[in-house]
């Protein structure tokens, strides 16, 4: 199966009238239905922009500064992991209270470690893979595997022809027509946001990333990557049997991981799915489109920007994925051509998990519930009786084909 619950960064939503009330309490900006939606950038005016100049003074990275967030970051979470096992003795409720903050950390570390997997955090290599590598034994994503298919996303996002690695699968209405009942129904629960947020992030982390079948057996150094994590994760979890008990040790960590799984997926997803996003075949795909276009601006307030290490600023990260994560929110200060992208609230970011199916006329992504128009759309315009069928058939998503 193609590696569809990975974080790109991640790849956990929140709801409830008593959470919203909290959320805004804390200061979230929403933005309503006029604000939302700025106008995105043209095939032309992206064309006459030289995005690898105006990006390229943002690319170095700075020494003290990415050693500065290892240390407020990985300090921080052991802290908090070891105040978790204080607690276990005291009431379960306050330990499961304190695996929110705690996997907001992890989350954190993931970033740092999304950043060495793109050279991006030290100019050394082996600093990013070492420091990519031990992160990941923290966050259960084997580096070097992770690394690989992140990169696919990257080269491949918003391309019709090429959704295999690093994405959340999305179906084409005619693809998804051409689908028989049984398997249009698979697809509605794997579009079902408790699939995504909830069983998908838990599946992907704690079990797929142990073995990721869907891998080819060419790609030796990422297989040996899987290899190595699972060593240490063996290493890790004897110790801890052997030092806080087994019980004790997963009455911790894996709320922690579930937690921070499930938002990871959430900010993941809204990064590219939401109404006008993009998403072209091979003959008029472009990479700056794709980046400008198909990459959301999620606006959040100060606190978890820093928590999710400015990931928000999605189409930055697309249009160069070199830029560290500290310097994305200067980057877009300073450059005029970076705002002008779709931006969403958390409340809108939370309206897009309905979104799942990519009309290819209208270019947007629609709801279930707006098949029925868009059938008869299609129905009207097709030649006789002639069933309606994926457009190029052959680049199905193998999973759906």
């Amino acid at each position: 199966m193609a590696d569809r619950w990975s974080l790109a960064a991640g790849s956990g939503g929140w709801g409830g009238s008593g959470i919203r009330a909290g959320i805004l309490g804390w200061g979230w900006r929403v933005l309503d239905a006029s604000t939302r939606m700025n106008p995105t950038p043209s095939t032309t005016a992206a064309a006459d922009v030289d995005w690898n100049a105006m990006l390229a003074p943002y690319k170095e990275p700075s020494l003290w500064r990415s050693v500065y967030q290892l240390v407020n970051t990985a300090t921080p979470f052991f802290v908090m992991w070891y105040i978790m096992f204080r607690t276990l003795d005291r009431g379960y409720w306050l330990t499961l209270i304190l695996a929110v903050p705690t996997g907001m950390f992890l989350i954190r570390l993931f970033i740092l470690q999304h950043d060495c997997g793109h050279a991006a955090f030290f100019k050394s290599r082996r600093a990013n893979n070492t420091i990519g590598f031990l992160i990941g034994v923290l966050t259960l994503v084997p580096y070097t595997y992770w690394k690989k298919t992140h990169a696919i996303h990257h080269a491949t996002s918003g391309n019709l022809d090429h959704r295999a690695f690093g994405d959340i699968d999305t179906l084409t209405v005619r693809e998804y027509l051409g689908l028989s009942k049984f398997r249009r129904l698979l697809y509605r629960l794997y579009r079902h946001p408790v699939v995504l947020l909830v069983i998908g992030p838990a599946y992907q982390f704690i079990f797929k990333h142990r073995y990721p079948a869907d891998a080819p057996r060419s790609w030796k150094r990422e297989w040996n990557s899987v290899y190595a994590t699972n060593v240490a994760l063996l290493l890790v979890v004897a110790m801890m049997w052997l030092t806080i008990g087994i019980d004790r040790f997963l009455m911790i960590q894996l709320p922690v991981t579930i937690i921070s799984g499930s938002i990871g997926v959430f900010l993941f997803y809204i990064q590219h799915q939401y109404e006008d996003t993009y998403w072209r075949y091979q003959e008029t795909w472009d990479y700056y489109d794709a980046g400008l276009r198909g990459s959301s601006h999620h606006v959040l307030p100060k606190v978890f920007q820093w928590f999710t290490g400015n990931i928000g600023l999605h189409h930055i990260h697309h249009l160069n994925f070199r830029i560290p994560n500290y310097y994305l929110q200067r980057c877009c200060d300073e450059n005029p051509e970076l705002q002008q992208v779709t931006q969403l609230g958390f409340w809108q970011g939370v309206e897009t998990l309905w979104m799942t199916l990519w009309d290819e006329d209208e270019r947007r992504l629609i709801r279930f519930r707006d098949l029925k128009s868009v059938r008869s759309r299609l129905a009207e315009s097709a030649s006789g009786s002639a069933a309606i069928g994926a457009t190029k058939p052959e680049v199905v998503p193998r999973t759906w084909r």
